[in-house]
């Protein structure tokens, strides 16, 4: 029987990371990889082997469409997983890019498994890596369904932002790693649309923009971003 603390009761989510990233290391051999941005670490149609887990960086999953364009369909960040969609057919669906410097932490799947037997909390945190990949896919059909332009991109920086307090990071300032067209793309809006969007969030107070990329974005009032989020609509 393990006498390894378990990881799931952990309130603070940097804790919860920090303490999911070690049960890695300490069950299953782990090859780490760094990757610039827009890097792929694996492509449409390769073949699956591996799972990894971000252990620095960032990443966009992207898929092809039936017309030829890539849809950027998730991002993820410190502690999340990548390479879940190549489970069931032994294929991966989509790609995962570098958005930028990063580093991975890949073991192999089969590993995993009989790691997994042997240490319940390991296959309890794969477990919930699942639940909540699953859980963000429904709740990004929800906002694409029901939410204004401006309620999905006010959204979406309140997303990223708690992706940063997750991990013990400042929320007041962040750093798009994405084009205008590429948030466009993953929230199913056009370019002139996001532009629009944020241009009346900063007019509106709700975030101000620094130096002149307009990648930085500050964000003085949490509270206010949050009800634009939850409000236009």
């Amino acid at each position: 029987m393990s006498l390894r603390p378990p990881v799931l009761p952990l309130r603070e989510p940097c804790d919860r990371i920090a303490a999911s990233l070690a049960l890695v290391r300490d069950c299953v051999p782990v090859t780490c990889r760094v990757l610039r941005a827009g890097e792929s670490l694996y492509a449409a149609g390769d073949r699956f082997q591996w799972l990894h887990v971000v252990h620095a960086g960032a990443f966009k999953l992207v898929n092809g469409a039936a017309d030829g364009r890539e849809q950027v369909v998730g991002l993820q960040f410190k502690g999340d997983w990548l390479g879940f969609d190549g489970i069931a057919s032994g294929r991966h669906g989509g790609s995962a890019v570098a958005m930028d410097t990063s580093e991975v932490w890949s073991v192999r799947y089969d590993d995993l498994l009989r790691a997994s037997a042997r240490e319940p909390d390991l296959a309890r945190l794969l477990h919930c890596a699942m639940s909540r990949e699953m859980a963000r896919d429904r709740d990004a059909l929800m906002s694409l369904c029901t939410l204004s332009a401006d309620a999905r991109v006010a959204k979406f920086l309140q997303q990223w932002a708690v992706s940063l307090a997750e991990r013990g990071l400042r929320t007041d300032q962040i750093t798009l790693r994405m084009t205008r067209a590429e948030i466009g793309n993953h929230l199913g809006m056009k370019l002139e649309t996001v532009s629009r969007a944020l241009s009346r969030m900063e007019r509106d107070g709700v975030i101000a923009f620094c130096g002149t990329g307009r990648r930085d974005i500050r964000i003085p009032d949490a509270g206010a971003l949050g009800h634009a989020a939850a409000t236009l609509q």
